[in-house]
């Protein structure tokens, strides 16, 4: 069993490519300032045949940086699946999930760190108060917060899918995750007022996406939207 740190950072490098190398090296600079007791897990989990190389540069990085956890295997899910993974892996007393294409700023990482740091939340996030990511995200975005708010109220999150996040590790484990796909934010969500713990929301600026295409397709706005209601209905 790896030794226990304070912060577990989560780094979801799916897809990112080359890019996430400069990603990393800057989020562990900004970790260093913050606590000398960090792991940083590189969640690279690959489509078999893809021809998605992430994996190569996330080996290499852990190979080179003791700090580093690389999980590299075949995809059996999707973000969601990613995201567990990565969070089952951490050894952290906080745990924090981010993407690693650069659209959420890195720099908040520290806030939300301070601030669950405290003790008071067992979850402080992010919401996306400014997006350069395109009149069809944000409306798709709003749409979906719109209807969380309506069928699950009492949550009370702005924006339910924003990174990064940063828990307890002792709530995370009080959770049971299923989700495999994008409904994992949610799910998350609804763990955090079904088993009445709290949180705490920062606002964010979320970069135009470089280099890629979003993954957020009319299939992932379908199962947005399937999963809502399903979780809402189908119990």
């Amino acid at each position: 069993m790896a030794e226990k740190v304070e912060l577990s950072v989560v780094i979801l490098c799916y897809r990112s490519g080359a890019g996430v190398v400069d990603f990393i090296k800057k989020a562990e600079d900004l970790i260093k300032t913050l606590t000398d007791s960090y792991e940083l897990v590189l969640v690279a989990n690959y489509i078999e045949g893809s021809g998605d190389r992430t994996r190569d540069y996330v080996l290499k990085l852990a190979d080179d940086n003791s700090k580093c956890v690389a999980l590299c295997k075949p995809k059996e899910g999707m973000m969601g699946w990613d995201m567990r993974s990565g969070m089952d892996a951490a050894n952290g007393k906080y745990i924090c999930v981010i993407d690693g294409d650069g659209q959420f700023p890195i720099e908040s990482i520290s806030a939300c760190f301070l601030e669950v740091r405290k003790g008071q939340y067992d979850l402080v996030k992010t919401y996306r108060t400014k997006r350069g990511d395109g009149a069809y995200r944000r409306l798709i975005s709003k749409v979906y917060n719109f209807l969380f708010s309506i069928l699950f109220p009492g949550i009370n999150s702005e924006d339910a899918n924003s990174k990064p996040k940063i828990l307890k590790a002792s709530a995370y484990h009080q959770m049971k995750l299923k989700s495999d796909d994008w409904f994992i934010d949610a799910e998350i969500m609804l763990n955090i007022r079904d088993k009445k713990m709290t949180f705490y929301e920062l606002p964010i600026e979320f970069y135009e996406l470089e280099g890629r295409s979003s993954f957020v397709k009319p299939a992932a706005i379908w199962e947005f939207m399937k999963n809502l209601f399903n979780y809402r209905f189908g119990k």
